[in-house]
């Protein structure tokens, strides 16, 4: 009996569904899978948004697109050509509503002057290299910066906010080498105050120049440093005279700039320095609105082993919050994590401010601006069209210059070398490109399609492929599958860690176009498996070998994430617990690098040696 009343119900329902369902509405009810015939939409819609507009399934959306050759989620931001497909498709008429927002990230607002609050100055160190810029914010921060460097020289922009007699004061350290004459200039675009730092045994040189040229482009007032007074052949006077000539009069002598003598390494005028800076950011007046959404600009960005892409701020208005939804460059952001110049997490960052922050959707450039935005959606959408447009500007670039190669083959002799530049942070990168363009004569040009941070990737080598180009990587190396689609696409890798060495090469194949006499070749790479950690050796490293050969004594690379982690020699090389000359792919092996144990499993251990190059 009970099994019976049960099919009877079933059968009731059953009825009064297909009865339900005959029914006639009336009004403007659409039944489910009929598309609305009218709509409209705003920027930044997403594909759930717009199927629920339309009375769509979002399945149904993706499907289309995916037929179109266009991978979607439901959650991904529409850009109006696509929207113009789906109406098409659906036989819709959708309407969007314009905003008076732009795409701009620059702080484009005028202040209240009754909003205005003092902000701490922000002072970027400048000058020659090696004449102790780093120095002199070590003694100032009480920390060891340079020791950290390639060769003891600065070669990122470092940001740092120190209490100065209770005052704060945001120092920038700009590299001196010449190579990083764009990386100085954008210093000076973001700095109220520049200290130009002279040695007193050098004297005036040319990257010092420089730094004052772009001071005064930015129409920044400048303080001099003579630094290493202590050394027996400083020549103080000599400096006076030379900056002199140079149209830096110092108050002494009745001019305007203030100058100081000091010793970066023991301290000595140190405190006499600050307290002009304090007084002479008195003198400007310097103000902000905290009390606003955050605008600023990137100072550093890198992609970081552990924590993905990561960059440096400087606030410069407004109030950056550790939940703010920001775009910078063309990368969008939900703050993660927000961290000072000491590595401490904060909460809110006021102007004048150097942040670490990451969560960022991508590596921005270094020099990008940044503002952050009340709404995700909207800050998702200009991130989405701001980076549709750069990629259209780089198809329409590359394929205009390769048209232009084209033509200038044609009509002579002239012959172009493109390069790609892959390097472990965006200054880098901006350097590099910066130096290989001036290098450019009548018989070759050097033009740069891409210069960017990260590591060398498949989207590099496809580049490298249809322009023929030569990729240079910058303290990164590619792993095996990259660095086999260089070699069956016959795409030149050459990989360094100083750029005047890179800049060096460039130079003697530029030379009639030939390759240089030495050259290092890579033998092979594995990946690390497992780890032993055995006293008196050290950590012991089990490997499969992925690529080509790994050689007892040859010089190794440990690289994790694409970055080059260390550099050193191979200290051992086992099989089975023998020693053993090599190693080839698709064989296990024990190996341990000299002087170094931090190692990971999944780093990958690059073997190389230099090999004369015979013609």
């Amino acid at each position: 009996m009970k099994g019976g009343a049960v099919m009877t119900n079933k059968k009731a329902n059953n009825k009064r569904k297909r009865n339900n369902s005959n029914k006639k509405y009336s009004g403007n009810y659409v039944r489910k899978n009929q598309a609305a015939k009218d709509c409209t939409y705003q920027e930044g819609i997403t594909v759930k948004e717009l199927a629920e507009k339309i009375n769509k399934s979002p399945a149904d959306i993706i499907k289309f697109l995916f037929m179109l050759g266009k991978m979607y989620t439901v959650n991904t931001s529409l850009d109006d050509e696509t929207i113009e497909l789906i109406a098409l498709e659906y036989n819709i008429n959708i309407t969007k509503e314009e905003t008076e927002d732009s795409d701009s990230l620059e702080d484009d607002i005028v202040d209240n002057p009754e909003d205005l609050e003092a902000r701490a100055p922000i002072v970027t160190i400048m000058g020659h290299v090696d004449h102790g810029k780093t120095t002199l914010l070590d003694f100032i921060r009480k920390t060891n910066v340079t020791a950290g460097e390639f060769g003891g020289i600065t070669q990122h922009i470092g940001a740092y906010q120190t209490n100065v007699h209770g005052q704060k004061v945001t120092f920038l350290d700009t590299p001196g080498h010449e190579a990083f004459t764009a990386m100085r200039s954008r210093g000076a675009k973001m700095t109220d105050i520049v200290v130009v730092i002279v040695a007193a045994d050098d004297g005036v040189m040319p990257q010092t120049k420089e730094a004052i040229d772009h001071a005064r482009a930015a129409d920044v007032p400048i303080i001099i440093a003579i630094n290493k007074i202590d050394k027996h052949n400083a020549n103080v006077d000599k400096v006076y005279n030379e900056l002199a000539d140079y149209g830096l009069i110092p108050e002494e002598w009745g001019g305007d700039t203030m100058f100081t003598k000091i010793s970066a390494k023991s301290g000595e005028g140190v405190q006499t320095l600050l307290e002009m800076i304090l007084l002479l950011s008195e003198v400007l007046e310097l103000k902000a609105n905290p009390d606003k959404l955050a605008t600023g600009t990137v100072v550093e960005a890198k992609l970081d082993r552990g924590r993905g892409p990561v960059a440096t701020l400087l606030v410069q208005n407004g109030t950056l919050d550790s939940s703010d939804c920001l775009v910078v460059g063309t990368a969008f952001c939900r703050i993660r994590k927000m961290t000072d110049d000491k590595g401490k997490e904060i909460k809110t960052a006021k102007p004048s401010t150097p942040v670490e922050i990451i969560g960022l959707s991508d590596v921005p450039e270094a020099g990008d601006h940044f503002k952050v935005f009340a709404d995700e959606k909207r800050a998702r959408a200009v991130a989405d069209r701001r980076t549709q447009a750069k990629l259209e500007l780089e198809r329409r670039t590359i394929g205009l210059s390769l048209d232009d190669i084209a033509t200038r083959i044609k009509e002579g002799d002239l012959k172009q070398l493109d390069i790609i530049i892959k390097a472990d942070v965006a200054g880098s990168a901006e350097a590099v490109q910066s130096s290989m363009e001036k290098l450019s004569n009548e018989e070759v040009k050097i033009r740069v399609l891409r210069a960017a941070a990260g590591g060398i990737t498949e989207s590099d080598i496809m580049l490298a492929t249809t322009s023929n180009a030569i990729i240079y990587g910058f303290n990164v190396r590619p792993n095996a599958t990259v660095k086999r689609m260089a070699e069956d696409n016959n795409i030149s890798i050459r990989l360094h860690n100083i750029i005047y060495k890179a800049l060096e090469e460039l130079e003697s194949i530029m030379k009639g176009m030939l390759a240089p006499v030495y050259e290092e070749v890579v033998l092979g790479q594995a990946t690390v498996r497992q780890l032993f950690k055995v006293s008196r050796i050290g950590t012991i490293a089990g490997c499969m070998v992925d690529d080509g050969i790994i050689k007892n004594n040859c010089g190794v690379r440990l690289i994790r994430n694409g970055v080059v982690i260390y550099t050193g020699k191979l200290g051992s090389l086992q099989r089975f617990k023998d020693n053993v000359r090599e190693v080839k792919a698709g064989y296990e092996c024990g190996l341990t690098i000299e002087r170094y144990n931090d190692i990971k499993i999944d780093d990958i251990i690059e073997a190389f040696e230099d090999q004369e190059v015979t013609e």
